[in-house]
This record gives C-alpha cells, structure tokens and sequence, in this order.
C-alpha cells in the first residue's frame, strides 16, 4: 500500500505566490550581446523563470529577423546554474549575490 502525504505535490499556480528568488547565494547574468537566442536555457530552466524577449531587428538583405534574447526573472531563480551550463553561446555567467560578497565584520 502507498501512502501518498497530503501537500506533497501544490496546486497548479499556486508557487507564483511564493517568491523563491533569494533562496540562492547566485544569480544569473545574460550578457546580451553574446545570446543567441535558441532558448535552451528557458527549455532547461526547473523554475520556469526565464523568457525569450524580443530585443530588436535585424536586416538580411531584404529579410528582417526578430532578435530575441533571455531575460531572467529574479522573482522566482533560485539561483541553480543550470542556465549557464546549457547555454551554448556562454552568455550567461552565475554571480554572487552582493549580500554575499565583501568581508565578515
């Protein structure tokens, strides 16, 4: 017999109420001028809390292609990495947080 404990799995939507974004000692940084955009970081990411934005145009002979890259948001990255690991063009690094930075008093 299982025995399954009641609040083991939370309702749909219902993890957009906590805000998980301090949890981590890192955040990540998109450089973007070296995304790509091929949204393997926003397949990847466990928490759903990276987008493909549209930044820009750009003009191929007579074809325009939207550019697009990857914005975080803060509210809810645990700070886990796996984006950095993922990305193929090495845009985005992990840094500390600035609580986390300088030296104890």
């Amino acid at each position: 017999m299982i025995r399954i404990t009641p609040g083991a799995v939370s309702k749909p939507l219902e993890s957009l109420k906590v805000k998980t974004g301090d949890w981590g000692a890192e955040y990540p940084v998109i450089e973007e001028e070296k995304c790509i955009g091929c949204g393997e970081c926003e397949i990847f990411c466990p928490d759903l809390c990276i987008e493909l934005i549209e930044a820009g145009m750009e003009k191929k002979g007579e074809k325009e292609k939207i550019i697009r890259v990857a914005k975080v948001n803060y509210e809810y990255c645990k700070g886990c990495g796996t984006c950095s690991v993922v990305c193929p063009a090495e845009a985005i690094k992990m840094e500390l947080k600035d609580i986390y930075r300088g030296e104890l008093k």
